[in-house]
């Protein structure tokens, strides 16, 4: 006679991982939710993840850190546990598929967007902090950079630094994603307004996968994170930030110049390769491009553009972007954005204050590109990238300086001042000009940062339903451009409060 099959009764240390179990990944604790997964399913992937050495407890608490769900939607997953009395602000809410990828690669892998079951109140992520005192308070970190005030006091520079360089490293690559998700870590532990001493303090932060976790822990830890020194001193990455360093050097051809052999300055200088004219240029001047520029050379530079675009045009507007209108002290360029209050006559000036600054001696290489946006009966036509279409032109300026190291418009003869101590250096300068009706819209791309300006279009596209750019912000449930003379009035649009240039260094 064939015996009954027994059910199979859970194991009796069911509140927690098996202790009999190597767990590989201390501090990520999973919780799988049974709706709609089945206790069977669930029972499998419990005893698969704790195979593979990941912590996984039978019901929720406090301690986990991520809660798998399998066909639900955010906003049901996250009423049906609040319902059963659980706070769900502390863990992270992924599907089914960040699991299957982590066990894939065996290991907790960065939770990407489309791992995210968003919900109507996602944007906002609240961890709690104890205070020396033994209170605990709670704080509510946006997950959108735009929806954050980053000035330039970062108490976290170990942290961000580490994080930073894996996202160049991963972008020289060509892996823009996981660049992507480090950049906004980074961003993360740059607003928050102390220094992060506890990994407790960053429980429910968002924007924050278990690889930039990692990272942050090994620093606390030992002082330094293995794989950022493993990194640094990687022979493809040195190379690549070199060879990219070059102004007209792209990634895909420092990549083949790498598979060559060509690993540095000298090495480029000596292969008899054939470079274009901007790279030329950047061979030659590598050094100069490669140091800071103040911001008294900043301003030296602006005087001299000033004077060159009002003798072309007078009454026209030009105005100091980039990192220097956020306040930085220092960067690697120099941005300006020129335009005329009445609309059109700013078309063609760019060429004629390029020809006045060549006939000064200013410019050491230039390249100049025409407007090619598209134009409709009520805009400017929404540009197939993030990229804009300005009339512009990308130049390597000379700038003069004196025995004292004071910058100075360059009168004299190239290389000299009045007493023949003066020395020159290159310097990277950017001219853009933009049509008055969109100039709010340009010097807000313009002013950046580069992360700040994406977040604002991932906001205005996912939360608002927009499409934002540098020309104009349309709105794609009205089907219409929403008009704004001022950054204010844009950040209106979109419902965010108004972020000023100096809390954008994200």
């Amino acid at each position: 006679m064939v015996p009954l099959k027994r059910r199979k009764v859970p194991s009796s240390a069911s509140s927690d991982s098996s202790p009999d179990v190597a767990c590989k990944f201390p501090q990520v604790v999973l919780f799988l939710l049974e709706r709609k997964m089945g206790s069977s399913r669930r029972t499998f992937l419990t005893d698969l993840c704790r195979k593979k050495g990941f912590r996984v407890n039978e019901t929720f608490s406090e301690s986990v850190t991520h809660v798998i769900s399998e066909k639900n939607k955010g906003d049901d997953v996250r009423r049906w546990l609040r319902s059963q009395g659980h706070d769900l602000t502390i863990a992270h809410l992924v599907d089914i598929g960040w699991l299957t990828d982590s066990l894939r690669a065996g290991h907790p892998v960065d939770i990407l967007e489309g791992h995210k079951l968003h919900t109507t109140d996602y944007t906002q992520s609240t961890h709690k902090l104890t205070s020396s005192g033994g209170e605990v308070t709670t704080r509510s970190i946006p997950a959108y950079a735009c929806q954050r005030r980053t000035t330039l006091s970062n108490r976290n520079t170990i942290f961000t630094d580490a994080l930073l360089l894996l996202a160049e490293n991963a972008e020289l690559s060509g892996d823009d994603g996981r660049g992507l998700a480090f950049r906004r870590g980074a961003a993360v532990l740059k607003a928050l307004p102390e220094a992060v001493t506890d990994m407790r303090r960053l429980r429910g932060c968002p924007c924050l996968g278990e690889h930039s976790l990692r990272v942050i822990q090994d620093i606390l830890e030992t002082g330094v994170s293995r794989e950022v020194e493993s990194t640094k001193q990687s022979e493809r990455y040195q190379a690549m930030k070199v060879l990219t360093g070059i102004f007209g050097v792209g990634l895909k051809t420092a990549d083949q110049w790498f598979r060559d052999g060509i690993q540095n300055i000298h090495q480029l200088r000596h292969s008899g390769r054939t470079l274009n004219r901007a790279q030329q240029a950047g061979l030659a001047h590598y050094d100069d491009l490669m140091q800071p520029i103040t911001k008294a050379e900043a301003d030296v530079i602006a005087n001299i553009v000033e004077e060159a675009v009002q003798a072309e045009l007078p009454g026209s507007q030009v105005t100091l972007v980039g990192g220097f209108r956020r306040g930085n002290p220092s960067g690697h360029d120099v941005d300006f954005l020129i335009t005329h209050p009445q609309e059109g006559r700013e078309e063609g000036v760019i060429a004629k204050v390029v020809s006045r600054l060549e006939a000064q001696d200013f410019l050491l290489y230039q390249k100049t590109t025409r407007n090619s946006y598209m134009k409709s009966n009520d805009g400017p036509a929404r540009p197939a990238s993030s990229m804009d279409h300005f009339e512009r032109c990308l130049c390597i300026f000379r700038l003069t300086t004196g025995e004292q190291h004071e910058p100075k418009a360059c009168t004299q003869a190239p290389g000299e001042d009045s007493e023949g101590r003066a020395s020159k250096r290159a310097v990277r300068v950017d001219l853009v000009v933009s049509p008055f009706s969109q100039v709010a819209f340009a010097l807000l791309g313009w002013t950046g940062s580069k992360l700040f300006e994406r977040e604002l279009r991932r906001w205005a596209t996912r939360e608002k339903n927009m499409s934002l750019s540098s020309h104009a912000l349309y709105d794609n449930k009205q089907g219409r451009y929403l008009k704004a003379a001022t950054e204010e009035e844009i950040f209106a649009h979109l419902s965010l409060d108004y972020i000023p240039p100096s809390d954008r260094n994200t």
